[in-house]
């Protein structure tokens, strides 16, 4: 039995999975559209920005997994369906990627199946070039490369598609552009700075690309789809519709199975692999710490009358954009066995950040009779510790000596050992896990260091003995 048109039309047009599918042999004629999940996950995320859920999107996702035909050539199609009037600019690294996306993009807006879902979008004439379209309802898409010139023009929706090739990743020149040129020139490009939308979608090639830069920053939604799963998370894939990547799962095993990739780990170095694949980008000189190395659970050990909680602070002196977080990690004790319960990192300003440290505090101090609860005793911390004391909250004070490197490194052996455990699946894993991975070359060390004041702590209770001196306060 045929479907009805009108059902399959009023299907395609409020589903945008499905209208990336229809139109997909418009697009690429040559290839055959491959389903899969990661495509839904993207179709969705790209959904609610055209819904106003979501301003700041980033997607990262390895090479060829159709993300510029869903976000550069299928998304402005579909919004402009939608809303004849809206402005578009879509931003890639070079000006003839750009002029393909647009071509495309022009050319789906043409077709006959196009046409019966929209009737009421049309692409004008009196403005219909390789680079910029417009509707004869005023709305337009405007294509252009990083470093392009935009004086006068603007959009309430951007894309940008790949903003720095991979044969750059290692310019910091060129890094330093993109991200200039973002700030400064296509920032400032949006009609309303509050309401209007920019999305990134790209594979990662540097520790310090424009991903990496975006995501110091708040505010931001990231829809993260490495090539195999690493932790396991849930992935959305509509309302109330989750796929769940478990540790080892490939993003897409039809089209690249595991000999594909470890001949793609193989060719280009693990480096390469790592960031344009798995989406972390691992700075040169770091991997001090493997993440191979870590234990995983699926729930938290049970309590017994020797275990132990540590609390551990690295307090940060303001929430200033570019100031150092507050990071705090949880640890479960028992022998030689640590599991990491939690890790909470934040930009906070001083009154903000007593009030979390009191609240965690409160929450694990009642779990368990062994506590202790441990700030390092510089910056912020200092103030801290006295106010703590005034509370009768009383903190262990450690005073840190060495580098962060040779106390970090005074705990990889435990690591490796498989003595320490985190759970397989956490809100805070994932930026746990970029920190540990570029360490001690990436940006920040707070929750690393935090985690190591931990261990040592956990192990090395005397203190001193490796690159610590602790003095004891009443707890």
């Amino acid at each position: 039995m045929n479907a009805d048109p009108r059902l399959v039309g009023a299907m395609l047009r409020s589903d945008f999975y499905s209208f990336i599918r229809a139109t997909f042999p418009i697009v690429s004629p040559s290839s055959a559209f491959a389903p899969n999940w990661h495509i839904e996950a993207i179709a969705f995320a790209l959904m609610r920005v055209l819904r106003g859920e979501i301003k700041r999107l980033i997607i990262t996702v390895p090479p060829r997994s159709l993300k510029s035909i869903c976000a550069s050539v299928a998304f402005p199609a579909f919004v402009l369906g939608h809303d004849p009037t809206r402005r578009i600019i879509c931003v890639s690294y070079a000006e003839a990627l750009a002029r393909k996306h647009a071509n495309d993009c022009r050319a789906l807006m043409r077709s006959t199946l196009y046409h019966r879902l929209f009737p009421n979008t049309r692409i004008s004439n009196a403005k219909d070039t390789e680079l910029e379209f417009a509707t004869t309802r005023g709305g337009n898409r405007l294509a252009t490369s990083i470093g392009g010139t935009l004086t006068g023009r603007g959009g309430n929706l951007i894309v940008i598609d790949d903003p720095l090739k991979p044969q750059d990743a290692y310019s910091e020149a060129a890094r330093e552009n993109t991200k200039q040129w973002y700030s400064n020139t296509l920032l400032s490009r949006l009609d309303d700075k509050t309401k209007d939308a920019i999305i990134v979608v790209m594979q990662r090639l540097h520790l310090d690309d424009l991903v990496g830069h975006l995501l110091e920053q708040e505010g931001w939604t990231h829809l993260n789809l490495p090539a195999i799963a690493e932790s396991e998370f849930r992935i959305p894939l509509g309302p109330g519709r989750y796929h769940l990547r478990r540790v080892g799962d490939l993003l897409h095993p039809e089209r690249e199975p595991r000999e594909v990739l470890d001949e793609f780990k193989r060719s280009m170095g693990s480096l390469d692999f790592a960031a344009q694949y798995q989406q972390e980008p691992v700075a040169e000189g770091g991997n001090l710490i493997k993440w191979d190395w870590f234990q995983f659970y699926d729930k938290p050990p049970g309590r017994t009358p020797d275990d132990r909680i540590i609390v551990s602070w690295d307090t940060a002196m303001s929430s200033k954009e570019l100031s150092s977080y507050s990071a705090c990690v949880v640890l479960q004790i028992r022998g030689e066995t640590a599991w990491v319960l939690d890790v909470f990192r934040e930009r906070l300003e001083y009154p903000d950040l007593r009030r979390k440290v009191i609240e965690l505090h409160r929450r694990w101090r009642k779990a368990c009779n062994r506590y202790e609860l441990v700030i390092e005793n510089k910056g912020s911390g200092m103030s801290l510790i006295q106010d703590l004391r005034d509370e009768n909250i009383h903190a262990i004070k450690v005073d840190p000596e060495g580098d962060k490197v040779m106390r970090m490194n005074a705990q990889t052996a435990r690591i490796e050992a498989g003595s320490v455990s985190l759970p397989r699946s956490a809100g805070w894993l994932d930026e746990f896990r970029r920190e540990v991975m570029a360490f001690p070359a990436g940006h920040y060390t707070d929750q690393i260091d935090a985690f190591s004041q931990a261990l040592d702590r956990a192990f090395n209770r005397r203190g001193g003995e490796v690159g610590w001196k602790f003095v004891r306060g009443l707890y």
